[in-house]
């Protein structure tokens, strides 16, 4: 759509859940960093927190891959609108054990309750990664309490990350909160992140000009509060906008333009 006027060879500002598009700035490579000291010490349950747009989601899907390819059995869901049942068929189809569809309660928890013993004596560490545990209902977050005491015996090898916004983390139940051993915030871009942010996602698609104007930067960071999604989506607006308007560079009219174009989506 605006590519060939701008001269690239993809769309350089995602929303998607990519882990090839994963920009580690460096609050968020502090974050990532916590997450994996859980794991390498075997913490039974930690937790992860961000302002919506902040790029948990994304984070968990890095922490996975990375754990994945150290060797770790990982297990990954969303806990949202989602029964025990489900919950605990995919946790299992996570770990390889290839539960039946039909499977009971009952004989998922054993599923799983075996293989994290297996998991155990083979000294191979386990991690459950568990998103929007804050809109999951208080019979489901006692299942993963249940969980979370399979990992604090001393030989246990099992961390599980709950990820939760920070205002709605009193919905995870005093059970959770209790036994957490770590709060990872994930803290939104400052301006010199921001920028590098938007540079190096325009050179990577084959930018090989300043597409934003300092200014325009600078307006880009004020309106967005240096939120991941919000950044992607007001600087996508923006391209959108000054390849509509057959521009060179995009200034902070072109941005503050195209941010009123969005706010009544972000407000809805």
């Amino acid at each position: 759509m605006y590519q060939s006027h701008w001269g690239l060879r993809d769309t350089p500002f995602r929303t998607c859940l990519d882990p090839g598009f994963f920009y580690q700035s460096p609050s968020h490579e502090e974050a990532l960093a916590r997450l994996h000291f859980l794991v390498e010490e075997h913490r039974p349950l930690g937790i992860l927190t961000g302002q919506p747009g902040s790029g948990k989601s994304l984070l968990l899907e890095v922490l996975a891959e990375q754990l994945r390819r150290s060797g770790r059995a990982v297990a990954k869901t969303s806990l949202l609108a989602m029964q025990t049942t489900e919950m605990l068929w995919q946790l299992a189809a996570g770990l390889g054990c290839n539960p039946d569809r039909s499977a009971t309660i009952g004989s998922l928890w054993q599923t799983l309750s075996d293989r994290l013993i297996e998991h155990r004596y083979e000294r191979r560490d386990t991690a459950l990664l568990l998103d929007d545990a804050d809109r999951a209902d208080r019979d489901l977050l006692a299942q993963v309490a249940r969980l979370v005491h399979l990992g604090t015996t001393a030989e246990s090898r099992l961390t599980v990350v709950l990820v939760a916004r920070p205002s709605r983390l009193d919905r995870l139940g005093s059970d959770l909160l209790e036994l957490a051993e770590l709060r990872v915030d994930v803290e939104p871009w400052d301006p010199l992140e921001t920028e590098q942010y938007v540079n190096s996602s325009l050179a990577r698609a084959g930018s090989t000009s300043a597409v934003f104007a300092d200014e325009a930067l600078a307006r880009l960071q004020q309106l967005t509060g240096g939120v991941p999604r919000r950044v992607n989506q007001l600087a996508d607006l923006a391209l959108i906008a000054g390849a509509g308007q057959d521009l060179q560079q995009i200034d902070a009219d072109v941005v503050q333009s195209a941010y009123e174009e969005l706010s009544p989506i972000e407000a809805y």
